[in-house]
């Protein structure tokens, strides 16, 4: 319990600093310690809640799901019907794969301005990213690859790009829990752990968005996907 409440409150730490990275931060450290099924099963609540949150808070949202729904349909889609070994699976290369795709994350973010802005072809691009982001959610418990590299090279702005992405992260959630309830990984879990889990995690958020006002987000942001870089390169050589 003491490692899933720490796991927690850093992972919504940083989340409330730069609006992202719960479960990646979550999959990551817990899958050193359990199986990434329990591990992403933990993931659900938490990051249900703390996604309608950054969901809501925006004015635009009936906008932005006009926009994106085929992405956000895509992403519920890929996390049912993929060629990928699902979590529940038990596949042996899981881990390894989440390692890398947390590498992959690492990489990007910290070269992120070179994005090109994909906007002329969002129409048939859209459900091509949302399918490959709930396939390799299915697979790995994480949201990020490639949604997040895609919503943010819309250059959208502020507001709008934070909303947008609790939209696909709502999204990816629901496909998650979708995809590990055809197993037996959410009929075992300890809901009394996921409920501590959501605690931690806006316990966190608070903090997190209290030390944005205080800290450079830019070297903030370098440090987190730098520390990304190194967890995933452990995990895919453990």
């Amino acid at each position: 319990m003491t490692i899933i409440i720490l796991v927690f409150l850093l992972a919504g730490l940083i989340k409330g600093v730069i609006g992202l990275g719960l479960p990646t931060i979550a999959m990551g450290l817990l899958s050193v310690v359990m199986p990434p099924s329990v591990a992403a099963s933990l993931l659900i609540i938490p990051s249900l809640v703390t996604n309608l949150w950054q969901l809501l808070i925006g004015p635009n949202f009936i906008r932005l799901f006009k926009r994106l729904w085929t992405m956000n349909a895509a992403i519920i889609l890929g996390s049912l019907v993929s060629p990928l070994p699902s979590l529940n699976s038990g596949s042996s290369w899981t881990q390894a794969a989440l390692g890398w795709v947390i590498v992959a994350y690492g990489l990007w973010g910290l070269a992120a301005k070179a994005a090109p802005n994909p906007s002329r072809h969002e129409r048939w691009l859209s459900p091509i990213m949302g399918y490959i982001t709930g396939a390799i959610s299915a697979a790995t418990g994480l949201f990020v690859i490639p949604a997040v590299p895609y919503l943010q090279a819309l250059q959208l702005n502020k507001n709008d790009l934070v909303q947008a992405l609790g939209l696909a992260f709502t999204a990816s959630t629901i496909g998650l829990a979708l995809q590990l309830a055809k197993g037996d990984a959410l009929a075992q879990l300890d809901y009394s752990q996921c409920v501590v889990a959501l605690i931690a995690a806006l316990v966190g958020m608070f903090f997190g968005q209290h030390l944005r006002r205080h800290i450079s987000e830019i070297a903030f942001r370098r440090c987190f996907f730098i520390g990304l870089i190194a967890l995933g390169v452990y995990m895919a050589w453990r």
